[in-house]
């Protein structure tokens, strides 16, 4: 995938701000009170508004590092 084909935004879907960016950062999630962290996400971060926006490869990341997709998984292989 080029850059060109990667998910490209100048302004943010929520406030309409020329602000957003797109950022790469550690996040932490809670599932079920377990916290877990997915490093180096790429994603666009509005600081006007705090929305953000991730693309296909950052949910995929995302999935991949969350105990709720791994659970769901453990039961589909059942």
């Amino acid at each position: 995938m080029t850059m060109s084909d990667k998910l490209q935004i100048k302004t943010c879907p929520t406030c309409g701000s020329d602000k957003i960016r797109r950022v790469t950062r550690d996040i932490t999630r809670k599932y079920k009170g377990q916290t877990y962290i997915v490093p180096k996400v790429g994603f666009y971060d509005c600081p006007n508004c705090g929305e953000k926006v991730y693309d296909h490869e950052a949910m995929q990341k995302i999935k991949a590092h969350s105990p709720a997709y791994h659970k769901a998984e453990a039961l589909v292989e059942a």
